[in-house]
């Protein structure tokens, strides 16, 4: 991993790409443009996910033409964009991070003041607020205002738009955070798990409607919310600690099933009645079954966790092709 940049604001711009080879070039030039008064040096890293349209391509080609602190990796095929990010943030110099879309939706001139309000606010996460988001209402706006609410229901990080990818973060925190399977959804509650719910802020950013190339999220999206929500809400609450969420299970099926299996031998043995025929006794044997099952299952679940956390292993992408590190520079203040 490459050393962090000594300056506290040096920054890090990750944008993952995926299809999006007409939003290049324009995406490219904005984030100069947006960042051209910041007084601090600063790189951008475009992440091309297995792109099939000529993406990659264009990516290597504005990189030549902007200079070395712009760098491309390229995956192999496409991972999606957690992995994107993951990789963009493995690679990532700055003490501070930004992301953002490759549709050219979030605006790069953003960037400046989420990075001085996150200071500011002594904040590890500051997440973008699309107030005027410019999307279809029924397809996307109001799944994702519901998407929003449940999500700080269940997990107790209350943020109004979860899904806005214009974001900055301090890097020695989500460096700290394992990205996988499609995590990017609720990056803000992964954080949680390493800093203080209270250290994470949003705050209003500008939305633009898509001016050229298809979205990649449509309705089925809204239904994926639920299995990735209880997976985000089990790994906040028992991620290190499975046996505790399991174990429980199995003990609340053996105390009803020791119960049972009590009162059932009082029944034989003291009142002298038939057992063998009652509902109970199967609910009885099938309790005892299931708390076996589920306290296996726990000790298994900690095993594999200790696994995981001892091996340190961060990948889950292949990258076909990356800009040497050894080679990349900063766009420096003028």
């Amino acid at each position: 991993m490459d050393p962090l940049h000594t300056d506290p604001r040096s920054l890090s711009v990750v944008i993952p790409f995926y299809q999006e080879c007409d939003n290049v070039a324009p995406l490219v030039a904005s984030v100069h443009a947006g960042l051209a008064d910041y007084r601090h040096p600063w790189e951008l890293i475009l992440v091309d996910d297995g792109s099939r349209d000529g993406t990659g391509e264009r990516l290597l080609a504005a990189a030549a033409a902007h200079g070395r602190h712009v760098r491309v990796i390229r995956f192999r095929r496409n991972f999606g964009q957690t992995a994107a990010m993951q990789a963009g943030f493995d690679a990532a110099r700055g003490q501070l991070i930004a992301t953002l879309d490759g549709d050219l939706q979030n605006d790069p001139a953003d960037i400046p003041r989420l990075v001085e309000e996150l200071l500011k606010r002594d904040l590890d996460l500051l997440q973008g607020w699309r107030q005027a988001r410019q999307d279809a209402l029924l397809l996307r706006r109001l799944p994702s205002r519901l998407a929003n609410r449940l999500i700080g229901r269940v997990t107790g990080v209350a943020l109004r738009d979860y899904g806005c990818s214009l974001k900055v973060y301090r890097s020695e925190v989500i460096k700290q955070v394992l990205l996988f399977g499609e995590m990017h959804r609720f990056i803000p509650v992964w954080v949680a798990g390493v800093t203080a719910p209270e250290r994470i802020g949003e705050t209003p950013v500008r939305h633009q409607a898509r001016a050229q190339g298809a979205s990649k999220y449509g309705l089925s999206r809204t239904f994926r919310v639920l299995p990735d929500l209880l997976a985000a809400f089990f790994f906040l609450r028992f991620g290190a600690r499975p046996g505790h969420f399991f174990g429980s299970i199995g003990i609340a099926f053996g105390v009803v099933g020791g119960l049972s299996m009590l009162w059932l031998a009082f029944v034989k043995f003291a009142l002298g009645e038939d057992i063998g025929q009652r509902p109970l006794l199967f609910i009885a044997i099938l309790s005892l079954v299931a708390a076996v099952q589920f306290v296996t299952t726990g000790v298994l679940a900690e095993v594999m966790s200790r696994t995981l956390f001892a091996s340190r292993e961060r990948t889950h992408h292949s990258i076909r092709w990356q800009s040497d590190p050894a080679q990349a520079g900063w766009k420096q203040p003028t």
